[in-house]
C-alpha cells in the first residue's frame, strides 16, 4: 500500500485489530511461539521490506508488528518462556 492511501490504511488497521481480538484466546495461550515464528517469516532474507520510505510503500505486516494489543496478548507466554529458560 502507499502512504497516501489513507482509507486503505485505516481499514487495514481496523481489520488487523479485529483479527487480533478474534485470535486473542490463542494468543494468550501460545502467543510467544506464534509471534516469534511470524517475525522470522517477515524478516527472512528474501522478504521485501515492511516499510519502504523511498518508494512510499508500507506493508500490512508493519501494522501487525507494531500493534500494542498483539504485544500485550503475547506477554504472558513470553514472560513464562523467559522464566523457564532461566531455570533450565
Amino acid at each position: 500500500m502507499r502512504y497516501e492511501e489513507k482509507t486503505k490504511l485505516t481499514i487495514a488497521r481496523a481489520l488487523i485489530l479485529v483479527a487480533i481480538l478474534i485470535s486473542s484466546p490463542v494468543l494468550l495461550i501460545a502467543g510467544a511461539p506464534i509471534r516469534h515464528r511470524y517475525h522470522r517469516y517477515i524478516y527472512r532474507d528474501e522478504a521485501p521490506p515492511i516499510l519502504d520510505k523511498k518508494q512510499g510503500r508500507i506493508s500490512i505486516h508493519w501494522f501487525v508488528v507494531t500493534n500494542p494489543l498483539l504485544e500485550w496478548l503475547c506477554w504472558p507466554t513470553e514472560s513464562l518462556a523467559r522464566l523457564v529458560s532461566r531455570r533450565g
